[in-house]
């Protein structure tokens, strides 16, 4: 097959969850042979589906996806699954395919060097020893290790550093396959995508685009506005026809039949308004209150411990956190900086001693502090009782309207929802919780780019004690920070 050619082809696909969820009605779009797409949506729209559907989990209710014969197809998902926390990197890789690979220690060998991850003795190493920025990389190299001919990639720059982007931006550029990516990192996708699928949440429909991420961004915003003047104007001359229609039935005789005439024009009018496409949503702005009874210092850090050169390293640190006091904790993937907050956020960080009866906000790149099992809403309420409040009903669906996880989410199992209202959830339990120190892990991970700079607005104003991760800078240049701490320095 050629250059060009369509290698997926969706025709009248439906899916749905149950029939309260439906996802997809009647989509029809097509991927070329060598295409590097972009596939935007909202947090919840259905992405993820869409690449369930392309490698067979999934089926479609009605219509048909046709994939060319042959064509094999890999994703690298947003994160590990749990059961596969404890096993090898060479279980891990095995379980890639169907049958047993006899020659899987040098093909891994190759991958993790295409992904730029060099680690000791890797082959026996347990997934879950690994950091956040060191496992993205282990999920891109298992989608790389079945060389396929449709490569799907959900966030692969979650938790990557700078080095890790640009390593994987410059792979991608150099990859000679048919690549679909869903990322909110418009600086990577801008770098080699030709073309945007965009799955509208409200419609349920794909809308195809030529131009890299940017240019979509601007292409829908002037269609919007464009079809929010044409209506205006459609308005304003069906309401006059209706106000000349209701004079001259007024006036009887045959002025009636000018009348009908003129309603009959109008209702010709309201067939010609169109259906503006709907912004995204985005969050309302939002505070997370402050713990109010502490005093004096909230955390005192006089060292800690790195991963450099496969060595442990102990470290003299001079950090102390009062009040309104925000750290950026900076450093390279895999020396260390998620175990520190880890080890701080449950008490087991020998270099760091908190103030006594400080609460303590942790938001975990996976999400772990929350339970998968619980519902939104028990979350939520959790999260609200722990503050020493008495669970108040108006106060959580408020704080969980405000972060879009509206009455159809809210009763959902919080394993069940998409990343990125699983991050939405853990931000609504920071709200309840009223924490004195804020710890968060690459807070940016999953969410949709449209959330950032609000987001963002509240981190800067929390008035409690704060430390962050974060590899994204234009997220964290709209943060105010005081201190930083770099763990390579």
């Amino acid at each position: 097959m050629s250059k060009g050619e369509a290698i997926v082809r969706f025709d009248a696909v439906s899916f749905e969850y149950s029939a309260t969820k439906p996802i997809l009605e009647e989509v029809s779009f097509s991927i070329r042979k060598g295409a590097k797409l972009t596939l935007m949506g909202q947090n919840g729209a259905g992405k993820s589906t869409i690449f369930n559907l392309l490698t067979g989990v999934f089926k479609p209710e009605e219509g048909s996806i046709n994939i060319v014969k042959g064509t094999t197809v890999a994703t690298a998902r947003q994160v590990i699954a749990r059961e596969q926390m404890e096993l090898t990197v060479r279980e891990y890789f095995e379980s890639q395919f169907k049958e047993k690979m006899y020659d899987i220690d040098p093909r891994i060998d190759a991958v993790l060097e295409a992904v730029n991850l060099n680690v000791k003795h890797v082959h026996e190493k347990i997934i879950k020893s690994f950091s956040g920025g060191q496992q993205a990389r282990l999920l891109l190299a298992s989608a790389l290790i079945q060389d396929p001919d449709l490569l799907l990639l959900d966030e692969p720059t979650n938790n990557l550093d700078t080095a890790g982007i640009e390593h994987l931006t410059k792979f991608l550029i150099d990859y000679k396959k048919t690549v679909l990516v869903i990322s909110h990192d418009a600086a990577f996708l801008n770098a080699f995508t030709e073309g945007v699928l965009y799955l509208d949440i409200f419609t349920r429909k794909i809308e195809q685009y030529v131009g890299n991420y940017t240019d979509v961004v601007r292409d829908i915003s002037v269609r919007i506005e464009r079809e929010n003047m044409k209506n205006a104007m459609l308005a304003k001359e069906i309401q006059a026809k209706k106000e000349k229609a209701n004079q001259f039935a007024y006036k009887g005789g045959q002025m009636r039949l000018v009348a009908k005439r003129m309603r009959e024009k109008a209702e010709e009018l309201e067939e010609d308004i169109v259906d503006v496409r709907k912004e995204d949503k985005t969050i309302r702005p939002f505070t997370i209150p402050a713990q109010h009874d502490t005093i004096g210092e909230i955390i005192n850090i006089t060292s800690f411990t790195v991963l450099k050169n496969h060595k442990v390293t102990e470290r003299k640190a001079a950090i102390s956190l009062k009040k309104n006091q925000h750290l950026l904790l900076r450093g390279p993937n895999g020396i260390g900086k998620s175990t520190l907050l880890e080890s701080i956020a449950n008490g087991t960080a020998k270099g760091s001693v908190i103030g006594k009866n400080v609460r303590v906000g942790y938001y975990r790149q996976d999400f772990s502090t929350l339970d998968f099992n619980d519902t939104a809403y028990e979350s939520l309420k959790k999260a609200m009782a722990s503050s020493g409040l008495r669970p108040n009903e108006e106060r959580i669906r408020s704080t969980a309207s405000t972060f879009l996880i509206t009455s159809d989410i809210i009763n959902t199992k919080v394993g069940s929802l998409s990343e990125g209202q699983k991050g939405l959830v853990a931000f609504a339990t920071l709200v309840l919780m009223e924490p004195g120190l804020l710890i968060l892990d690459e807070p940016t991970n999953h969410i949709n780019f449209r959330h950032l700079p609000i987001i963002a607005k509240a981190l800067s104003t929390f008035a409690g004690a704060m430390i962050v991760v974060s590899h994204v800078p234009e997220f964290v240049h709209q943060i105010r920070i005081d201190e930083v701490l770099d763990l390579d320095k």
